[in-house]
């Protein structure tokens, strides 16, 4: 029992992504309306707007976002969440000092990128650059998985990956673009998911020894 609760710092990936989920849907209480379906729609649409819409100084529809304040807490606390995840879990999954290192420092990177999202600068870049160290950092936590034989946990990784493919697929084809905000919440709650895993695998499988100092 001492042990578990002296290791209990390795789910506050968890916590952080529970957090998140709480302000992400109460922001969207405070989202006025509008949506790429019907910008005069009223409120937060699940099918048709994306996470990004609450971050916007004014809605779709052209009124005051209230929702911004909440989504940028929420934002704020995920991407200290996973910078957290990123520097600290591939110390014990990591097969090697390099995947190690190339996996804390993409993941690092991504998620500083990711902060811009609430800048000028343009969205579809910062999405591409972020999604690019991302990718970095999801390859080799999937080497450590495979490594540590966590087969469960490399396939959940994977279908993130399928998922990454879709969402692309969506926004890049003609007459697809009407599905991604459903298919982008569906990756990302995938997304999240597999970091709380892997999370509460290691917190359920790791005694309390020196390298967790």
């Amino acid at each position: 029992m001492t042990r578990k609760l002296n290791s209990f710092w390795l789910l506050i990936p968890v916590f952080g992504t529970l957090l998140f989920v709480v302000l992400y849907i109460i922001a969207t209480l405070y989202y006025p309306g509008g949506s790429q379906a019907d910008k005069n729609s009223i409120g937060f649409d699940w099918a048709n707007n994306y996470w990004c819409t609450l971050l916007n100084d004014n809605a779709i529809n052209g009124q005051r976002n209230g929702a911004k304040p909440i989504a940028m807490a929420g934002m704020f606390i995920l991407c200290a969440t996973l910078t957290f995840f990123w520097i600290r879990i591939p110390k014990f999954l990591a097969p090697g000092k390099l995947i190690r290192l190339s996996t804390q420092i993409s993941g690092t990177l991504a998620m500083f990128v990711a902060f811009f999202l609430f800048t000028t600068i343009d969205h579809d870049l910062i999405t591409n650059i972020a999604s690019f160290f991302g990718l970095i950092a999801i390859a080799g936590t999937l080497a450590g998985l495979y490594k540590n034989k966590w087969y469960g946990l490399l396939a959940l990784g994977l279908v993130n990956l399928i998922f990454v493919g879709l969402n692309n697929y969506a926004y890049r084809t003609e007459g697809m673009l009407m599905y991604l905000p459903v298919v982008q919440k569906i990756s990302f709650a995938c997304f999240l998911i597999w970091i709380c895993a892997i999370d509460i695998h290691l917190y359920r499988n790791y005694p309390l020894t020196s390298d967790f100092q």
